[in-house]
């Protein structure tokens, strides 16, 4: 891989494509692919402890805590392999997120950071959201649970796009139109 980073960070609306194209980029170049919602979802489906405290948090569509989130991240920063690059799914979610992930990747010495805002409008959101609970039949995939995330996502996750303009390579991205096509715009803004 041509690019000089170590870590990209893929924020957007739910049903915005993040999963698609991080998973896509992350295998492309050989990055870890952390996807925070399974990451979750894996917890309550193995019934942990900490999967048992989030799993009403998380099926009801509202963000987790920094506390819970900042336990999970810890307990699963492990199992990225040495002198690998991340692709984050998911994360950070709100401001406060930001510096401690940011700070984290400091730490294990990945210090070039990207970030792809995959830009798609809130109704398209609630279109593409709506479609995938017809196929993977989420619970987390309700019209209610849809327009609560989407309303977080305007509160919480807005304002940390700002932080990581500021700290990261930022990288605004049309996500509506074809998955080739999105894949392909984030490859030539990556260089890869």
């Amino acid at each position: 891989m041509n690019t000089n980073v170590d870590a990209i960070f893929f924020i957007g609306r739910s049903g915005a494509g993040k999963g698609t194209q991080a998973k896509l980029l992350a295998e492309r170049i050989g990055f870890f692919y952390w996807e925070m919602g399974a990451i979750l979802r894996a917890e309550i489906a193995r019934g942990t402890p900490i999967g048992k405290e989030i799993e009403n948090i998380v099926n009801s569509g509202l963000y987790l805590d920094d506390h819970h989130m900042f336990k999970v991240i810890s307990s699963h920063v492990g199992e990225i392999p040495p002198n690998t690059g991340i692709v984050f799914d998911g994360l950070p979610r709100r401001m406060s997120q930001a510096p401690y992930i940011v700070g984290l990747l400091h730490g294990m010495n990945k210090k070039e950071l990207a970030t792809i805002f995959l830009d798609v409008p809130r109704e398209d959101s609630v279109g593409r959201l709506l479609h995938r609970a017809e196929i993977e039949h989420r619970v987390d995939d309700t019209g209610e649970v849809i327009e609560r995330r989407l309303d977080q996502f305007e509160l919480e996750t807005m304002p940390v796009l700002d932080f990581l303009e500021n700290m990261t390579k930022f990288y605004r991205i049309d996500g509506r139109p074809s998955v080739e096509n999105v894949t392909e715009a984030i490859s030539k803004v990556l260089g890869v």
